[in-house]
């Protein structure tokens, strides 16, 4: 970003900037813990992850009037307010990102209560997903819109691989009734995973927005290539 005759102003741009990573670091934990605490039934470490919520909204209130201060008192204009927007939004993703990953923990808990593991589903989604959350904070922390595209890719990939799974799961159901209850559990945790994606990629398109200028939301991975000359 550029700098200003204001060191002050520099400073709270900088500030609210290593807030929403500082943010973000702690959600992303928070997910990697929720689909490890699926795929080893570990109750311990999904109370972990329930607990950890309310320091994440407590960081979300904080950021808000940060954001705010900095809104009010220094009246930013043109990359400056972009970058304001961009975190007020990104803020707002992530704390509905742990709230999904709050919904995994859960499910570890009910699975595990259940006698049964989801981690076979579980992991491969979980994996694409974490990848997700780790890039579009590199992302943001460097400005860097190829990486922004990139998880934008991968969420098409999640949602294929989630109806994949959906599917063979809503099969298997079908079969054998007795396994409803388990199929249940999770179909709930992958969607809850799925949803997690689907807020990295809004977070992928806050970055766009940050760097470009270009508000890329609602729109094709293809139309967002071509809009930004990534085609």
């Amino acid at each position: 970003m550029e700098r200003h005759i204001s060191h002050k102003f520099d400073e709270d741009l900088e500030q609210i900037k290593n807030m929403v990573l500082k943010m973000g670091g702690v959600v992303e934990q928070q997910i990697v813990d929720a689909v490890k605490a699926v795929e080893t039934a570990d109750s311990d470490l999904a109370e972990k992850v329930i607990r950890v919520e309310d320091d994440v909204d407590l960081k979300e209130v904080e950021l808000d009037e940060a954001c705010t201060s900095v809104l009010a008192c220094r009246q930013p204009a043109a990359s400056d307010l972009r970058m304001v927007l961009a975190i007020t939004k990104m803020t707002r993703d992530l704390e509905r990102m742990g709230d999904e990953a709050q919904k995994v923990a859960k499910m570890a808990i009910a699975m595990q209560d259940s006698g049964s593991k989801g981690y076979e589903e579980a992991r491969h989604i979980g994996a694409l997903v974490q990848k997700m959350v780790n890039t579009v904070l590199d992302a943001f922390a460097r400005f860097d819109v190829d990486q922004a595209l990139e998880v934008a890719r991968t969420d098409k990939e999640v949602d294929r691989e989630y109806k994949s799974a959906m599917r063979e799961i809503v099969t298997y159901m079908m079969e054998d009734p007795r396994s409803i209850t388990r199929s249940m559990n999770i179909l709930w945790t992958l969607r809850a995973i799925e949803r997690i994606g689907d807020h990295a990629r809004n977070i992928a398109e806050h970055v766009i927005f940050l760097v470009k200028g270009t508000d890329v939301r609602h729109t094709s991975l293809q139309e967002i290539e071509r809009r930004i000359g990534k085609a």
